[in-house]
């Protein structure tokens, strides 16, 4: 489980909680044996070459870092992937760029598998020291690319120390020459681990391992240790943590001085740790911002305690079981369960505690409250290690003391501390079982600790280290001993795992209960509740919340089904304490009572209706007032306003909607009056409130209207009161015509929610005011949300009606389902853009979902509405949107398209090709396509362009799609046309009707930027693949004829650099259609090449290079050497007055007049 600080990044908290699955034990062996073999074995190829060296060196480290879980599957390969690498470094023939490259393999493999483990298999012989001693005496400090190779030469020096020999055997004769001496061995260890100590790379830490297995030597011990520990004490002393420099010599003497103290023989080290604890009190370390130094001072000040401390096992401390395995299965098959008894006497020494021991633990007791997570974590270890070799009194003392940290005065990180201490020292038997009834109260509220810190909280971090205390607990003490706790604590566990709003906290407290019920078996209900809330149930917040809880959301949704559980104590006890809460100056508070009073009332109604009963049999009239002045007691403190407004108002909704589903007793009570007023106000306010709430603040507000409107405005059965009718529906028509766009959408949708009897007798006026706002105007062009929501009331309306013959203001009919139609269709053409991008395709997907409604409603009571031209307009429509480039628009179109098709309760009439469409698109594979995907798409909807029907809109769609930006999009559209297209070649019909097609598409859209520009990519891509290659033997045809006209009008006084040059790459591709169309084109190309952009002057000429050279017979031989040099050599890009006259001879070489320069109007 994390003990992090903060909750983890990204997963906990969104619906979709994606769970990401760890390999974990998925991987069985080291299956890239052979792959590694022969990495390694082709290094001394690849290591000179920068492109060959990364891509072994990256490949390397991904097959490591698969087994970055399961290191130990490695041990098997580790010594020959070593011996390999080792080959190369004791070559004396290798470079010095292959030793580092392996050196850099050995590290990786360190990285991995961690370098305990991977020491061992060094060459430790006495013949190995010197070698090694050499290369690393070679090494330059500073150079930052080869740090790999010093921090693995430091680790080998460090194993080679371990020979058991004493090292001046080595030296042999230190006198090289009279007069000169050569450093001992031990000096030059010494001198080398000292120097790597304060750099700043990795090799640190190898030097700090160095030197713990070095000075602890029994050789060198005597003469070094000593003068080592002043050097040490010294750098301390010298440094400060203020400066970088500073931060790194005390972070590597730090290091090694906790090794030496670790490592080294209590007898060794005892007559250097007082002065060691003096000099670590002078350095002040808890001062210090740095993380690492504060968590390595800790580490230190513990090995000091250590050290003043006797090594030995406490005798009073707590076993549970037995260490033999053996020995506890025998003891169950005796059907025996041992019986620890308790060693009560006194240590021997109790009283003689060291003078130092007070200090440390004073230490490690601020360590457990300091701001970071590894120096508690460090501190945790320090006080369960130091009390195991205390007398109990004393280590009694230090655990009052842990649990000082769980005073309410104290921050969250002292409560995190004390958690982990608290869990270490059960963990190792120390917290005796008289303590638990102490330590457990305090748990039980670490599990619920959260603390509020201006907007958000903390506690997260407390949560999740109180579940692990629960988890050590469980495997340390035996059931007998935790059975008074065991409701407590399993209760605590089980709400945590279910109720807490972070999902580490739930999965941690999920394996905590999991543990307990394994361990201890005195869990009640422990199974039941584990297969139902394991460790990845929880991990779904919805799941967790509403089947095992936005967060208060949930939490009431959570209350609501408990309700139902337990109805008598959710009406007696829960519901006036919530009741209690909908006023409290905390504003989370305050909402979330009331979210949870309006589902505990709901629940309970529920119950009450299924024995015809009325919800008030459950809640007395205490708690029905109560409820009914809620929304008085917000509006009078004018809690609707502020910052906090949008919340309230989002509950008081919320209640509003479950109230009057609970049918609650408040017909003509002046509560509707005040109800009715906050639904209005806050759809007329819905721009002041932040975007990111306002479609849930929408969404509250119209349930709330419907739920009001059905309970208490109906008269009689089906018959609404006329006067509240009148008011209603008058000024919700008004508020459509307001300046505010969501204004506009918040009225759309309420009276799309309105109940069929407060429309009835209204509806044409209703559907009226809808397809105004549905329709597009120069004023409100960019209220795109407002016709989006416009068009979903219609449908909304027109399934609350239904369809009844010959009644236009009650239901859809005859007489007015072509106007419905007309609003829904006209709404297909939104291609309405803005700084948001395509916001038309919101309205256009509403329009499709509210086609396909209406369609399939009228199918089932009353097909003969659907006229033949309604439905054929209705198909090509929606296979247009099917054909466009965003990808989830394409999918929705897709589906509705293909619900449209396959509907059979009955089918839909006058469906264009039905037999062709149930061909191309099978029932059994409308499950198996992702329309999402361009791959999938394209390949099928362009068969449409088979379907006379559907050709025009479906290449309509074509076309923009092989316009747009997306790559995949464009592949796959250009694929799927061209393999289109190359069917059609040897068919003239079939290719005449499809270019007829393709120009009447130009010519309806021309000057239409979002058409036009794609058009002419389009364009290019099909004359430059040779699609009309056909028409290229006919002189001036008529398709190229058209095609040039549209052209130029398209691109004519035009400034958009896009749209330009486009035109040139089309005008080149009519180059190859002789007669009078290509000199045409010629011309346009030679205008183009004096344009007044230089950019198109410079394309232009270069296009026109390419395309002369590709189409050989545009002009004759004798003059094509002359133009493409005219073409190359010209600076296009030059003063016109230049470029004019090269393009000139062009235009003579080519065969074409020359352009005239057209006078400006009114010059003189």
């Amino acid at each position: 489980m994390a003990l992090s600080d903060e909750p983890a990044a990204g997963g906990p908290e969104e619906e979709a909680e994606d769970e990401t699955l760890a390999f974990g034990a998925a991987l069985e062996a080291f299956g890239e044996s052979a792959e590694t073999r022969a990495l390694l074995g082709r290094l001394r190829e690849v290591h000179g070459g920068g492109a060959e060296r990364e891509v072994a060196l990256e490949r390397f480290r991904v097959i490591m870092d698969k087994y970055q879980e399961q290191p130990h599957l490695l041990d098997p390969h580790l010594e020959w992937m070593m011996n390999l690498l080792l080959d190369i470094v004791q070559d004396q023939t290798s470079p010095a760029s292959l030793v580092h490259l392996a050196f850099k393999f050995l590290y990786i493999i360190t990285k991995v598998r961690g370098y305990k483990t991977f020491l061992r298999l060094f060459p430790h012989e006495v013949a190995d020291v010197e070698p090694v001693l050499d290369l690393v005496t070679i090494q330059n400090p500073k150079d930052h690319e080869a740090w790999e190779t010093r921090y693995m030469l430091l680790l080998w020096l460090s194993v080679t120390c371990l020979i058991p020999f004493d090292f001046s055997r080595l030296d042999g004769n230190l006198l090289t020459q009279p007069g000169q001496t050569r450093m001992s061995i031990m000096d030059r260890i010494l001198q080398i681990a000292e120097s790597y100590l304060i750099v700043s790379d990795k090799a640190r830490d190898a030097a700090a391992v160095l030197v713990s297995r070095f000075i602890t030597r029994p050789d060198v011990k005597q003469s070094k240790m000593a003068e080592f520990l002043d050097w040490s004490l010294c750098n301390l002393a010298r440094s400060s943590f203020q400066t970088m420099q500073g931060v790194i010599t005390m972070d590597g003497t730090l290091q090694a001085l906790a090794q030496i103290f670790k490592h080294g023989k209590r007898e060794d080290c005892l007559p250097y740790a007082a002065t060691v604890l003096r000099c670590l009190d002078g350095c002040r370390l808890p001062e210090s911002n740095q993380t690492l130094l504060r968590k390595l001072g800790v580490k230190l000040v513990q090995r000091l305690g250590l050290t003043f401390l006797k090594p030995k096992v406490a005798a009073w401390r707590y076993q549970r079981g037995c260490r033999s395995l053996a020995a506890n299965l025998q003891l169950l098959t005796q059907g025996q369960s041992e019986q620890k008894q308790l060693i009560l006497t006194e240590d021997d020494d109790d009283g003689d505690v060291p003078e130092g021991v007070e200090r440390v633990i004073e230490q490690l007791l601020v360590g457990l409250k300091d701001k970071d997570t590894v120096v508690r974590w460090s501190a945790a270890k320090g006080i369960g290690r130091m009390a195991g070799r205390l007398p109990r009194a004393l280590a009694d003392d230090v655990v009052g003391s842990v649990l000082d940290c769980f005073s309410f005065q104290e921050t969250d990180k002292a409560w995190h501390g004390g958690c982990l201490a608290l869990a270490e020292l059960g963990r190792r038997g120390l917290l005796l079982p008289s303590r638990l009834v102490d330590v457990v109260a305090v748990i039980l509220k670490a599990l619920t600790y959260d603390e509020k810190r201006g907007a958000c909280s903390v506690g997260t971090n407390v949560r999740d280290a109180a579940c692990y205390v629960c988890w050590a607990f469980a495997r340390a003490y035996e059931p007998q001993e935790l059975k008074p706790f065991v409701t407590a604590i399993s209760s605590a566990l089980v709400i945590a795992a279910v109720f807490d709003r972070d999902i580490n906290c739930r999965r941690a407290a999920s394996a905590a209960f999991q543990e307990n019920v394994g361990r201890q078996g005195t869990f009640p209900h422990g199974i039941d509740i584990l297969t139902t809330a394991d460790y990845f149930a929880v991990g779904n917040r919805s799941n967790c919340f509403l089947v095992i809880r936005v967060i208060r959301e949930l939490a009431a949704k959570a209350l609501h089904n408990l309700a139902q559980q337990a109805p008598e104590f959710s009406a007696t006890q829960v519901f006036p304490r919530l009741l209690s809460m909908t006023l409290s100056p905390d504003l989370h508070t305050r909402h979330g009572s009331i979210l949870a009073c309006a589902e505990v009332a709901y629940a309970l109604y529920k119950l009450a209706a299924q024995e015809n009963r009325p919800v008030t049999d459950h809640l007395d009239e205490q708690a029905v007032q109560g409820l009914k002045q809620i929304h008085q007691q917000l509006y009078d403190r004018q809690l609707y306003r502020g910052l906090g407004g949008q919340l309230m108002r989002q509950a008081v909704c919320v209640l509003i909607e479950k109230l009057s589903l609970s049918k609650m007793p408040f017909r003509g009570d002046t509560v509707i009056d005040g109800w009715q007023w906050l639904i209005n106000d806050t759809l007329r306010h819905l721009h002041l409130i932040s975007s990111h709430s306002r479609q849930q603040m929408k969404d509250a507000a119209v349930s709330a209207l419907a739920a009001l409107c059905s309970e208490y405005y109906m008269k009689e059965p089906g018959e609404a009161d006329p006067a509240i009718q009148e008011e209603l529906i008058t000024q919700y028509l008004a508020e459509l015509r307001n300046p505010e766009e969501m204004t506009r959408c918040g009225f759309s949708l309420a009276l799309g929610a309105l109940p069929g009897f407060l429309l009835k007798g209204r509806l044409q006026q209703v559907l009226t005011g809808l397809r105004a706002v549905t329709h597009t105007s120069p004023e409100d062009v960019s209220f795109a949300e407002s016709r989006r929501d416009g068009l979903k009331a219609i449908a909304r309306i027109c399934q609350t009606v239904g369809v009844k013959a010959g009644a236009p203001d009650e239901a859809v009919c005859r007489e007015n389902v072509s106007q419905i139609y007309c609003a829904l269709l006209g709404c297909m053409d939104d291609y309405t853009t803005d700084s948001r991008g395509d916001v038309g395709t919101w309205v256009r997907k509403a329009a499709m979902t509210s086609l396909m409604d209406l369609t399939l409603l009228l199918a089932r009571s009353q097909p003969e509405l659907i006229e033949a031209h309604i439905c054929e307009r209705i198909m090509c429509c929606v296979a247009q949107q099917a054909s466009e480039k965003i990808d989830r628009f394409r999918a929705h179109a897709a589906s509705v398209f293909l619900t449209l098709l396959h509907f059979d309760s009955p089918p839909i009439p006058h469906v264009p090709h039905r037999g062709e469409l149930e061909k191309l698109f099978p029932r059994s594979d409308v499950a198996s396509v992702n329309w999402s995907a361009p791959s999938q798409a394209f390949p099928r909807i362009t068969q449409l362009l088979g379907l006379p029907t559907y050709r025009y809109h479906v290449l309509l769609g074509l076309v923009v799609s092989l316009g747009g930006l997306t790559e995949s999009t464009i592949r796959h559209s250009t694929q799927s046309l061209f393999e289109y297209m190359k069917g059609i070649q040897s068919d003239p019909q079939a290719l005449g009707s499809f270019s007829g097609t393709l120009l009447q598409i130009f010519e309806d859209n021309l000057l239409n930027e979002r058409v036009s520009v794609p058009l002419l990519k389009t364009l290019d891509h099909v004359l430059t693949h040779g699609c009309f290659d056909i028409f290229t033997t006919e002189e001036d045809h008529p398709f190229a004829v058209k095609l040039l006209a549209l052209c130029k009008k398209e691109i004519k006084n035009s400034k958009d650099i896009q749209k330009l040059l486009s035109g040139i790459a089309v005008f080149c591709g009519m180059v190859q259609f002789p007669g009078d169309v290509r000199r045409q084109a010629l011309l346009q190309l030679c205008l183009l090449l004096c344009h007044r952009f230089p950019l198109i002057r410079k394309t232009t000429a270069s296009q026109v290079y390419e395309t002369l050279l590709t189409y050989s017979d545009v002009v004759g031989a004798d003059v094509l050497d002359e133009v493409v040099t005219v073409l190359s050599d010209t600076a296009w890009d030059a003063e016109l007055a230049v470029v004019r006259e090269q393009r000139n001879r062009l235009c003579d070489l080519l065969g074409v007049p020359r352009p005239q320069l057209v006078p400006q109007p009114g010059a003189c």
